[in-house]
């Protein structure tokens, strides 16, 4: 075929194949769907890491956030009768088992480590069901998927995806905040972060399926949400910033309560006679953020009205830092930083040929984390000189060889 100016470009009609070739399938456009919807859909899954952070995350959740854990669970964690024979010891050596034992590693990487630490801390916690028979009645999952919907003003979120460890239980964790107190959050203002979009970050979606899903089947003998479990990778894709993270925990502990409060209450949206209440905690082996939500209504377009709880503790330091690596010293090797009852000592001398370096070192500790504490010690005397010049090339006197070494004399004290 040739071009000709003047003529339209002809238009064949798109051939279809008469068999089905899983090689070069096509799939449907957007439109054509049966998912899809006229109003776009903003979800939040496990990947997302939101710009604002927390503050998003309770304008999303319609949530008032209160620092510091509540009251009872304080005095629980203080309680002597729930806390666990040589508890510091134990724990201890659950960072040891993480951090060293679990591998051979020199430096094992926070996929491998973190998960290990978590799950010898639930042991440890799992050992009182001696004295509470209650912990008996959960159970951890794990690879299971969520998914919550809800309208906000005018746009619709949705969160879904998977979220890390989940433990289940039996009974519902009880209300922290009684009637009197959810009331009073009719009072408050949510924050706003104008000019920035609420749905900033959020992926936009036109098909997408409206349902609310627990994750598990009607019948599942654990069916409430007790604590979400999350830990960090060391996949950069996947680290988050510690504001991002908890605004994810957040955004998790309200998607499964939103899940469960709609499967017994309804599509409807109320305020709940009884609360449903989600904990999480997130780490990266060394710090720690705890979240506890309450969901008090499911009514969240308006910002007026009942609004949700959530209290916050965050960046709690379990230990400062694991040496991976054994510090050996005199062929011994030492784990635990530590004062040195007796100093090393070492010298040092170095020399350019005419200038003389001096260093003499003691060794007093081995803690070396913290810029508080005992220090070492260093002495030092700098640019001693040996000698002025030395004449690489020999002087010749009547067929003598000499070698011209000049050495400065010392200069004579002056007298009055």
């Amino acid at each position: 075929m040739h071009f000709v100016p003047g003529l339209a470009k002809p238009i064949f009609p798109e051939w279809q194949r008469d068999w089905h070739d899983p090689h070069h399938y096509r799939g449907p456009d957007n439109e054509e769907m049966k998912l899809h919807k006229e109003n776009p859909c903003y979800i939040f899954n496990q990947r997302t890491k939101i710009l604002e952070g927390v503050r998003q995350a309770l304008w999303l959740t319609k949530s008032k956030l209160i620092q510091g854990l509540p009251e009872h669970i304080l005095s629980l964690a203080e309680d002597p009768a729930n806390q666990i024979e040589d508890q510091d010891e134990r724990v201890q050596q659950a960072i040891r088992h993480s951090r060293f034992w679990d591998t051979t590693a020199l430096r094992p990487k926070r996929d491998r480590f973190c998960p290990v630490l978590l799950r010898d801390l639930l042991h440890l916690c799992g050992t009182l069901q001696v004295k509470h028979t209650s912990l008996s009645k959960r159970i951890l999952a794990e690879n299971y998927g969520v998914a919550a919907l809800w309208n906000r003003e005018s746009d619709v979120f949705q969160v879904r995806g998977l979220n890390g460890m989940l433990l289940n239980s039996m009974t519902p964790l009880p209300a922290v905040a009684q009637s009197g107190e959810v009331l009073a959050t009719e009072n408050h203002t949510l924050e706003t972060f104008y000019p920035i979009s609420p749905t900033i970050d959020l992926q936009c979606t036109y098909v997408y399926d409206q349902k609310n899903d627990t994750g598990f089947r009607d019948g599942y003998p654990y069916p409430h949400t007790h604590t979400l479990f999350f830990t960090e990778t060391e996949d950069s894709a996947a680290k988050f910033k510690p504001e991002q993270l908890r605004a994810k925990m957040i955004m998790f502990a309200f998607g499964n309560a939103l899940a469960r409060a709609k499967s017994l209450y309804g599509e409807h949206p109320q305020v709940l006679e009884h609360p449903v209440v989600v904990q999480s905690i997130a780490t990266d082996g060394r710090l720690f953020q705890f979240i506890v939500l309450q969901l008090n209504t499911t009514d969240l377009g308006p910002d007026t009205g009942v609004k949700n709880l959530v209290w916050m503790d965050q960046d709690q330091l379990l230990y400062d830092y694991a040496k991976c690596r054994p510090l050996i010293k005199k062929k011994v090797v030492t784990e635990h930083p530590q004062v040195l009852e007796h100093p090393v000592v070492v010298q040092s001398i170095a020399t350019d040929g005419r200038l003389f370096q001096f260093i003499v070192l003691q060794l007093n500790t081995t803690d070396l984390g913290p810029d508080t504490g005992v220090k070492n010690l260093v002495w030092m005397d700098q640019d001693q000189l040996l000698y002025d010049y030395a004449k690489c090339r020999p002087l010749i006197k009547k067929k003598v060889v000499t070698v011209l070494l000049y050495i400065k004399p010392p200069q004579p004290a002056m007298t009055q």
